[in-house]
């Protein structure tokens, strides 16, 4: 758990991708020994990146970066939802900053079978020999660490889902759940049409926003699972579609 110093830091690299020791030392009014800790413990976390001087998250597409933004938020979607995996389930967990930490919420708690795209996600468990990891191939993609493409398609027709957890880059009511990248969106819309049980997950700031390519509509998911100050309008929308909305 992180401590009120460490989830400001993470709020100003939020809003500004770069910070500096001396700025954090100077607004947090401590040491920049202090600084330098918490920043070496929080890139240890996967929640930023040091470079010489301060800290940066800078990169829309990296997981490591992605992670250090609304982390309290998206910490409590990860633990409320991990309360909708069994013990011995097999689940299947797609790509996004919220899945990740899904995934570590996993690893303390329940003993699962993970399926995933995502090389990193699958790294979560490097340390725990007795974790069941599947990891479906495909092209690797470098910053995103996702595996995309025909090869990953095929792969998922061999497989049975019974619960898939996928992570969003936008939601607006004429566009349906939407994606920045094509080939994940068309992996994201192939998992969704086989699986029996599929939970949206992604912190509230994604509703509203529109990006480049949908991979579905509320009439084709069955749950979604973001933080308790989603805007009422789309709360209302959910529930009249029968959606059962997990808030955090």
């Amino acid at each position: 758990m992180l401590n009120k110093r460490q989830n400001i830091i993470l709020e100003i690299l939020g809003k500004n991708d770069r910070t500096s020791v001396n700025k954090l030392s100077e607004i947090l009014n401590v040491s920049s020994v202090t600084i330098r800790q918490d920043l070496n413990f929080l890139e240890a976390e996967g929640l930023l990146k040091r470079v010489h001087g301060g800290a940066v998250l800078k990169d829309a597409d990296d997981l490591v970066n992605r992670l250090g933004v609304n982390y309290e938020k998206k910490l409590r979607i990860a633990k409320k939802v991990s309360s909708f995996v069994n013990e011995g389930e097999t689940i299947l967990i797609e790509s996004g900053s919220v899945n990740v930490l899904l995934a570590r919420e996993l690893l303390i708690i329940k003993k699962v079978t993970i399926i995933t795209t995502n090389v990193y996600i699958a790294r979560q468990f490097r340390k725990n020999e007795q974790a069941n990891i599947i990891i479906l191939g495909g092209i690797y993609q470098h910053d995103s660490e996702t595996l995309v493409g025909k090869i990953t398609k095929t792969c998922i027709d061999q497989i049975n889902i019974n619960k898939a957890f996928i992570g969003i880059d936008g939601y607006t009511t004429g566009n349906g759940f939407m994606l920045r990248d094509l080939f994940r969106a068309e992996i994201s819309t192939c998992i969704i049409q086989k699986a029996q049980d599929v939970f949206i997950v992604s912190d509230s700031s994604k509703f509203g926003k529109k990006e480049l390519t949908g991979i579905c509509y509320p009439a084709d998911i069955q749950h979604i699972a973001t933080n308790d100050d989603l805007n009422s309008r789309f709360q209302d929308e959910f529930r009249k579609a029968g959606i059962d909305l997990i808030l955090a």
